[in-house]
């Protein structure tokens, strides 16, 4: 079964995809974050996706910011509408800088920064499991 890794954003999100085996993680989507329960609804109809990572932005000091906590409640209230799914809060810091750095300054590319950091925060989380 595959994870999938969520970049939650005020107004955009970035869903990245792993591979059955769980060794890749891909950028798969970025979809506006109004229109992301119906992506996920649809997504969860089409993949076997056993579990789902959210980046926790916690800030570099390791506090919760306000973001940290809109993005707390918006993991609740996900949870709640898929709960076929596991759900993870994952440390995301950095990853959105480092996205941003691979971006060509494109519209597009713009938008592929969230995918791109999903992917990231999806990367990380398979290699936690690799290491048990």
């Amino acid at each position: 079964m595959k994870i999938i890794a969520l970049d939650l954003g005020d107004r955009w999100t970035g869903i990245a995809i792993s591979d059955p085996l769980r060794i890749i993680a891909r950028p798969l989507e970025t979809v506006e974050t109004k229109k992301l329960v119906s992506f996920l609804t649809d997504l969860l109809a089409q993949e076997k996706i056993e579990t789902i990572i959210v980046g926790y932005p916690k800030t570099l000091r390791g506090t919760e910011s306000a973001q940290t906590k809109a993005v707390i409640a918006q993991f609740e209230k996900l949870r709640e509408k898929f709960p076929q799914a596991s759900w993870l809060l994952w440390d995301e810091r950095l990853t959105s800088k480092h996205a941003q750095k691979l971006a060509k300054g494109t519209r597009e590319s713009k938008l592929l920064v969230h995918a791109r950091a999903a992917a990231l925060i999806l990367t990380t989380y398979l290699g936690s499991l690799s290491d048990q």
